[in-house]
This record gives C-alpha cells, sequence and structure tokens, in this order.
C-alpha cells in the first residue's frame, strides 16, 4: 500500500512543490495539505495520514504545538486507547535553518526527525520513506545539539527508573540506536541477525512506551545512558 502524506507550510508555492514532488512517486499518495497549524490539526484528524510533512513555524498554531496534537489522539480515534498516543501517524518537521530551537522539544514530543527545507528532491523522498517505516530522520548537526541540550538538563533530571525493566541486550542495542547507527549496523557490532536487532528494538520501544527511533535517542541521553 501506497505511502500517505499530509504536506503542511504557510508558504503555497513549497505545499505545492512538495505534494506535486511526492505525488509523482509510485509508493507515495499525497492526500492533502494545510497553510498552517489549524488546518493541520483539522485536516490530520480527517485523513489520519502515515506521515505529515510540518512546517515548524506558522501562523496561527506553529508546527510543534501542531504536531503535539495530532500526534496524541483520543481513545478511539485510531491511537492507542491505553495510551491516547496516536500510534498511526508519524511527523517530519519541515525547517530552513538547522539550528531552530524546537528541535530538542519536537523531538520529546514524538517527531519523528527533521529535513532542511532546500534539501534535494531525492532526499526529501527518502526522509518520507523512512520516517513511514517507523525509522528516526536525525541530521549529525541534529544529533549534536540534541547531546548539548540533554547534557545541560541532566543535573536537574533524575534517572528514570523505566529502564531498569531492559534486559542487559536490549540496553546494548539502546546505547547503539543512541548512538545513530541503523539495524543493520547495530547487528554487525553485535555479531546477531538485523531480524534479531529489529525484535530488540521493537521490544526496547514497547518496554519504554517510546514511539521511535527517535524519542528511544532523547530517553537514552535523558536517562544518562549515553
Amino acid at each position: 500500500m501506497a505511502v500517505t502524506v499530509v504536506v503542511v507550510d504557510d508558504q503555497a508555492m513549497v505545499r505545492q512543490g512538495f505534494s506535486a514532488l511526492l505525488a509523482a512517486q509510485p509508493d507515495i499518495s499525497v492526500l492533502g495539505d494545510a497553510a498552517d497549524g489549524v488546518e493541520a490539526v483539522e485536516l490530520c484528524a480527517r485523513v489520519r495520514p502515515d506521515v505529515v510533512l510540518m512546517d515548524v513555524r506558522m501562523p496561527r498554531k506553529d508546527g510543534l504545538r501542531a504536531a503535539e496534537e495530532i500526534l496524541r489522539s483520543a481513545p478511539g480515534s485510531g491511537g492507542d486507547p491505553r495510551s491516547g498516543v496516536n500510534t498511526a501517524t508519524r511527523v517530519l518537521m519541515l525547517t530552513t535553518f538547522d539550528i531552530d530551537d524546537y528541535v530538542y522539544e519536537a523531538l520529546r514530543i514524538g517527531a519523528s526527525g527533521f529535513l532542511l527545507k532546500d534539501a534535494p528532491a531525492d532526499e526529501l523522498v527518502r526522509a518520507v520513506r523512512v520516517v513511514a517505516a517507523g525509522e528516526a530522520l536525525l541530521a549529525p548537526s541534529i544529533t549534536r545539539r540534541l547531546i548539548a541540550e540533554v547534557t545541560s538538563r541532566r543535573a536537574r533530571a533524575p534517572r528514570n527508573g523505566a529502564v531498569d525493566v531492559l534486559t542487559p541486550r536490549e540496553r546494548e542495542v539502546l546505547d547503539l540506536v543512541a548512538d545513530g547507527k541503523s539495524n543493520g549496523e547495530i547487528a554487525a557490532d553485535l555479531f546477531v541477525s538485523e531480524q534479531t536487532v529489529k525484535t530488540h528494538v521493537s521490544s526496547v520501544l514497547s518496554k519504554l512506551a517510546l514511539r521511535d527511533r527517535a524519542q528511544a535517542v532523547v530517553f537514552a541521553y535523558e536517562n544518562g545512558l549515553k
């Protein structure tokens, strides 16, 4: 089945350009676009896309607040009724500069990554596919800023006891995920199959109630595992 996408940006040319590019892909279907965060929340509530390309700075409601609403669902609305989290839709934030102040907060609330607006067309298409598959999309510059931000907060944040539910192997896998390594790279490091790594990653996300690898990276740094 095609990956379904909603494009959100306050610039009409950007929305139209991204939408046309993605719609031309045989495995991607664009369900609509929105000019601000308010429209985005309303549209996503109706169509439930797999991926939302979300501009960070917009009028009426910025991308951060809109992403938070989209990623949080009431019971019975398509999310997990136990947690209230919309597990179906993933958000890929669009930004003009990778030094955006919203990076840490966006990842904390569940965004799956960031993409610069001037990225090449093939990179945009790849990013949508990566995020739809449940992977995180974090540029090295973003990861460095995340580390710096979390390190500055660590003294004020007590360690989360939730990590104790992980097995030693799961903690190893989480540590390598936090290093930004792919499943294939982790498999090579631990001398196991890639499928085994996928199983461990799924178990880590489930036990820690995390949406995806992006939140796993945040968790690892916040809890002093890195």
